[in-house]
């Protein structure tokens, strides 16, 4: 029998989710070492899991080493790109205003079509071009919930740290009052004499 399609979309349940990033995970490494050995390639691969946990592969010396075979080689286009960003400062401020202006309407429109159940009409680039967006959003909104997540960890480890410390306290404190209590009955068990046996006081 053969398998279902899988949907290419970000799977819902997280343990599921997990159990297939390991999968592929270790299946694209393979992948990987295998094409480094059959055709000589030096590849280099990073993966970040959704909680940030870093993995990597280098086939062939170090990653750093092929960090820096990549940064010489990307060098030259850096340059390219950072040139036509100049350029597209140096636009004309009314082409500018134009863009921004062609920008808001297609994303105007697109939140009728969305929240009006599928009405009006878009065209194929303009759908495009609102796919590229909500994308973008998406991104911001997973990254911004990711910081919130881990600014709210570090809190709960740091409450943590302080109910430890004030468990230790406590503790001192009741191991102190117990050794206190076991003095106690000692000191009351010494007999002490009422009267004062001296001559000078006898008459």
């Amino acid at each position: 029998m053969a398998r279902g399609k899988i949907q290419m979309k970000r799977i819902e349940n997280p343990v599921h989710r997990q159990v297939t990033f390991c999968k592929r995970r270790a299946g694209l490494l393979k992948k990987a070492k295998e094409l480094s050995v059959l055709c000589d390639a030096e590849i280099g691969l990073f993966i970040f899991s959704a909680h940030g946990k870093l993995y990597e592969l280098a086939t062939q010396g170090t990653m750093q080493g092929l960090i820096e075979k990549y940064l010489k080689c990307t060098r030259g286009a850096d340059d390219q790109v950072a040139d036509e960003a100049n350029d597209n400062q140096l636009l004309d401020p009314k082409e500018e205003i134009g863009m921004l202006k062609n920008e808001i309407e297609v994303l105007q429109r697109g939140l009728r079509f969305m929240y009006g159940g599928g009405a009006g009409t878009m065209t194929v680039d303009e759908l495009h071009a609102l796919e590229k967006y909500l994308e973008v959003w998406m991104y911001q909104i997973r990254s911004a919930k990711m910081d919130i997540m881990f600014q709210e960890i570090q809190l709960l480890k740091n409450k943590e740290g302080i109910l430890t410390a004030a468990n230790k306290h406590l503790k001192e404190k009741i191991d102190e009052q117990c050794r206190t209590a076991n003095i106690a009955p000692m000191l009351t068990n010494i007999q002490c004499p009422l009267t004062i046996q001296n001559k000078i006081y006898q008459f």
